[in-house]
């Protein structure tokens, strides 16, 4: 049983070394292939490797052929740019060279001719300077004497025979062309802005601090922008303290931008949506205060039966200036110069005022209608049926037509003593003497003048010349002079007449 055990044992231990002897040579031959395909993909990948290299290496010996070709012929190119700017350069140097010996040619003979003038010159003031003496010896008179003699004979020869042109012209002038010289008057005057234009065109609107500035602008702008929109007026925001400037031309425009931004800021709410709403209701306030202005300047004139149409345009002179004076109530001032003066001369005195009241109606759109402010209110007047004498009273009371009745005489000279009597245009006393004392003044400032006087609140200079010192001709000339003085050195509204008056007194004594 023993023997029978080991054997079995030393069997079963000689079969598992023959097992595992099997394994290891399959083992050993299965490496072997795998070592042997590891082999031949390592030979395939060189392979391709070296021939992918081969393909890079050819390409890129071919781009750079192709490149040191295009080198080349760019080379070649510029080179042959070259060698023909050098044979330009060449061809120039020696036109710059024969140009130069040329200028050298030529200098030399200006030289010559230079030297030959100057002997030339010398020789004939040497003839100069005896004919010169000759003629002083026989006059009796040095050439310097002469030469203010004949100066002064010239001038006044010249200023005698302008004078005689400029009153032939002025004769003329009145004659032939009298309408046409008043109607560019007029239209030049009245559209004249000059030092007005700030008073007229702006309006400042004080802030309670600067830092509401900011909330008027709104985010990127936008409250100011939709102020600006639904206005119509620009508004400036500067470096000027807790203020905000409105500009514009339209008076009620900016009249209705003013009081819209006064609301917004004592509410507080500023946006774009708060802007609109309350720039829609102060329009409807506003156009209720320009139709009560238009009555109320009716009623107090007793002036009864104006369309209602007229009325409003005649309710937005409220909003209009003319030299600081309220439009409408210069209007209702005329109304009652006409009437005043209508009854003094037995006229009818409702048609005087009705003329007087609707005489500048056209300054309530003047901005906005090209033509002067009469023709624009004569055909305002026109259209809403006002009478032919009206529309024709308002169209000539600057003169842009020639008067018909005296109705348009009453129109003239009410307009004309509402605006310029003194204070209707709040002119400081001071600026109104000083403006008095100015043209008297330049009038008394030039020769020959004995006296001056500012009349006429200053739209009329008398100056009083010496008869014996200066003609008739002489006085034209010194109308002209002072008018261009007054022209350069002053500012004034309107025109200002300037009268030349030149007497011969003949005074005798009788004694016993």
């Amino acid at each position: 049983m023993i023997i029978g055990a080991i054997l079995g044992f030393i069997g079963a231990q000689l079969l598992r070394e023959r097992i595992s002897g099997q394994k290891i040579h399959d083992a050993e031959e299965k490496a072997k292939m795998i070592v042997e395909a590891a082999d031949r993909k390592a030979d395939a990948l060189i392979k391709e490797a070296q021939l992918e290299a081969k393909d890079r290496l050819f390409k890129m010996k071919s781009d750079f052929d192709s490149e040191t070709a295009e080198a080349k012929e760019e080379l070649r190119k510029i080179e042959k740019r070259l060698v023909s700017k050098e044979e330009n350069l060449d061809k120039k140097n020696e036109q710059v060279e024969l140009q130069s010996k040329e200028n050298v040619r030529m200098e030399r003979e200006l030289q010559n001719k230079a030297a030959e003038v100057a002997k030339s010159e010398s020789k004939y003031q040497q003839l100069i300077d005896e004919q010169k003496n000759q003629l002083e010896t026989i006059s009796g008179m040095t050439a310097e004497a002469a030469k203010d003699l004949l100066m002064q004979s010239m001038e006044n020869e010249a200023r005698h025979d302008s004078a005689k042109t400029i009153k032939r012209i002025v004769a003329e002038a009145k004659e032939e062309a009298d309408k046409e010289a008043k109607r560019i008057m007029t239209i030049a005057i009245q559209r004249y802005a000059g030092d007005f234009v700030a008073e007229r065109t702006v309006s400042v609107v004080q802030l309670p601090d600067d830092e509401m500035k900011g909330r008027i602008i709104g985010r990127e702008g936008r409250n100011i922008r939709a102020l600006e929109a639904a206005t119509g007026i620009d508004l400036i925001i500067d470096d000027t303290p807790e203020a905000v400037i409105l500009s514009g031309f339209n008076p009620v425009r900016r009249e209705v931008a003013r009081l819209s931004l006064l609301r917004l800021i004592e509410d507080g709410r500023i946006h774009p949506a708060r802007i609109e709403e309350v720039v829609k209701k102060v329009d409807q306030e506003v156009e209720i205060i320009i139709k009560e202005a238009g009555n109320q300047a009716a009623f107090d004139l007793g002036v009864h039966g104006i369309n209602s149409e007229l009325i409003k345009y005649l309710g937005r002179l409220k909003f209009r200036t003319s030299y600081a004076q309220n439009v409408l109530q210069h209007s209702v001032e005329v109304g009652f110069f006409c009437g005043a003066m209508a009854a003094e001369l037995g006229l009818n005195v409702k048609i005087a005022k009705r003329m007087g009241l609707l005489h500048d109606i056209g300054k309530s759109i003047d901005h906005e209608v090209d033509g002067s402010h009469a023709e624009i209110g004569a055909r305002l007047a026109k259209k809403y049926g006002e009478s032919p004498k009206v529309v024709h009273a308002i169209a000539a009371h600057h003169e842009d037509l020639p008067p018909e009745t005296v109705y348009d005489l009453l129109v003239q000279a009410a307009d004309s003593l509402s605006g310029a009597r003194p204070g209707a245009r709040k002119e400081l006393l001071e600026n109104y003497i000083k403006r008095l004392e100015d043209l008297e003044g330049i009038a008394r400032s030039f020769k020959g003048v004995a006296n001056a006087y500012a009349i006429q609140a200053g739209r009329d200079l008398r100056v009083i010349v010496d008869g014996g010192k200066m003609s008739d001709d002489d006085s034209i000339m010194l109308s002209k002079d002072i008018v261009k003085k007054i022209e350069e050195q002053m500012t004034f509204p309107g025109q200002i007449r300037v009268t030349v008056i030149r007497e011969t007194r003949a005074v005798e004594f009788a004694n016993k």
